[in-house]
């Protein structure tokens, strides 16, 4: 696994390791290896990730704020503490419902 934000022990908070930019999406990468990925993601107000596919099930968790996530059509209304599992290959979107911060935990099978 390689490590790209801090070193592997070391202690950090996830909800203050990405911040707000006015307008934007910001993405922060903390882990990356063969069998998947953890990224931050800090989204603005009105931002969102249009709707899409990924061929491996991917995890958010909020970390702050609240957004909408729509699933295969489905749409939830997610606010900090809340996780969902976005299954491969369903169409998934996300909308900020304000500021909000969120981990993306991607697992290769």
């Amino acid at each position: 696994m390689v490590v790209l934000m801090r070193e592997k022990g070391s202690v950090f908070n996830l909800a203050a390791a990405v911040d707000y930019h006015d307008g934007a999406v910001v993405s922060k990468i903390i882990s990356s290896s063969e069998g998947g990925s953890v990224t931050l993601f800090a989204f603005d107000e009105g931002q969102s990730l249009s709707e899409h596919t990924a061929p491996f099930d991917a995890l958010v968790v909020v970390l702050d704020g609240a957004c909408e996530v729509s699933i295969g059509g489905k749409k939830s209304a997610l606010k900090a503490g809340d996780a969902v599992v976005m299954p491969a290959n369903v169409p998934h979107a996300l909308e900020a419902a304000g500021r909000f911060k969120m981990m993306l935990v991607m697992t290769k099978a």
